[in-house]
């Protein structure tokens, strides 16, 4: 049964090797057009399917290009319920503009959040309205926009050139499509990761001579916050508590809680999963923690002692990546 599991997946991901191959190509040789813009558009994307820091990355751009851009962070707003062009505002939620650009417009009040499947249209929409800096989330597939940085993510538990395309991995396409990045940051890495190990990551790469390599970790808030209060998350250090997940891979954030000394009782969903009432039911702790993107889904339902753990991206040599950027950018 296996081997037939395996050959089925193997011809499956022949059949979608073809066609993504096929769809880059036109747009290599222009017979599907792309189109560039006259301000800089950033790139934040990935080759496999999500889980590899994309919305931490996003964060990271924010804070360091809001002081001297006009910004708008565009997705396409995964799995909200609505259609078109949409500009954040007091009336949007999750299920209107999706579960991360719902987190970007919470926490940042110094820029705009729009989500749009057409994003050529998006664009054209968010300069008219004085943007002169777009940030594209999840965007390193969508080709029709020519950005003028690209930066490819890949998690360094799951690195990409060790992966398989779709149905057999979780690669959206080929390998090989790493060359159309700027840079590429190997994400979630460990805290001893040792310039030998980097050297190596490097080689397999195999960065073409205008790529760039860089490294980096998650960091953890030492504070939770909730509605209206935070707490120092030492504070909870042998206490039981429930935590609630809807991310791609959750072990990384279990195992820094319980570092911490804190008793979990995990209650695990998938990505960007919509939650219902009667999922609550499950609850039995009088403390609960979740990431910051289930807080935008689980604070409708207005529960008691309900904290997420903000999570934030350190890049090694920023400063050099930073400088990558703005010389690319002008």
């Amino acid at each position: 049964m296996k081997l037939i599991k395996k050959i089925i997946y193997w011809k499956l991901s022949l059949q979608f090797y073809l066609i993504t191959f096929l769809r880059n190509k036109f747009y290599d040789f222009d017979l599907l057009k792309s189109f560039s813009f006259e301000i800089p558009v950033i790139s934040v994307g990935n080759l496999a399917v999500g889980g590899t820091g994309k919305t931490p990355m996003v964060e990271f751009l924010i804070k360091k290009f809001s002081n001297k851009y006009k910004i708008a962070v565009l997705s396409r707003g995964y799995k909200r319920k609505t259609k078109g062009f949409i500009i954040a505002s007091e009336k949007d939620d999750a299920s209107t503009i999706g579960d991360e650009p719902f987190q970007y417009y919470l926490k940042f009040k110094n820029i705009k959040v729009a989500v749009d499947k057409k994003r050529k249209h998006a664009i054209k929409e968010l300069i008219n309205t004085g943007i002169n800096m777009i940030i594209l989330d999840d965007a390193f597939q969508h080709r029709k926009v020519i950005p003028t940085y690209s930066i490819l993510l890949s998690d360094y538990s799951n690195l990409y050139f060790n992966d398989y395309l779709l149905p057999r991995g979780n690669l959206r396409e080929s390998k090989s499509g790493y060359k159309r990045a700027d840079s590429i940051i190997i994400t979630k890495c460990p805290e001893n990761l040792s310039e030998n190990n980097k050297q190596y990551l490097i080689k397999r790469i195999n960065p073409k001579y205008n790529q760039h390599i860089f490294f980096s970790k998650i960091k953890y808030s030492d504070e939770l916050f909730s509605a209206n209060n935070s707490i120092n998350i030492s504070k909870l250090s042998n206490q039981k508590v429930d935590v609630i997940t809807g991310i791609v891979n959750s072990e990384n954030l279990i195992k820094h809680l319980e570092e911490k000394g804190l008793l979990i009782n995990h209650f695990k969903y998938p990505d960007h999963y919509n939650y219902k009432l009667k999922d609550l039911s499950k609850i039995k702790e009088d403390f609960i923690i979740t990431t910051e993107k289930d807080y935008t889904k689980l604070r409708k339902f207005n529960i008691e002692n309900l904290y997420y753990l903000p999570i934030s991206m350190v890049v090694s040599s920023e400063k050099n990546l930073m400088e990558k950027i703005e010389k690319k950018i002008g």
